[in-house]
């Protein structure tokens, strides 16, 4: 796993845009202008996502390279390191998740604009 799967999996997710605006080395993606992911280009590789909080604390239980969302509501936001130790398939199910909490919480209007 790596930078370039990770973004390209991001960008194929319908209405989906990827900006720098908080600094040069945080990649950010959003689905209508609502961040979905953070990716840190610098260092070690990590993205951030947004989780159920019940979920966001059993995976921090289950796995090592899940911690506290980085910057970010420890309750709904977890930071996870790839580090190869959780598998790609794991990740990409919780991207999805992160994308559709985000939709959800959007205005039906806005969510229409998805269909």
């Amino acid at each position: 796993m790596d930078v370039d799967i990770l973004r390209e999996y991001c960008l194929s997710k319908p209405a989906v845009t990827e900006s720098f605006p908080f600094d040069e080395t945080t990649l950010v993606f959003k689905v209508l202008d609502k961040m979905f992911m953070l990716m840190n280009l610098e260092g070690d590789l990590s993205i951030n996502l947004k989780c159920d909080p019940d979920k966001a604390i059993e995976y921090r239980e289950k796995f090592p390279a899940v911690q506290p969302g980085y910057h970010m509501s420890n309750k709904h936001w977890n930071t996870i390191y790839i580090d190869g130790s959780i598998p790609g398939e794991t990740i990409f199910h919780w991207i999805d998740n992160s994308y559709t909490l985000v939709v959800a919480g959007m205005p039906s209007y806005k969510r229409k604009q998805l269909q």
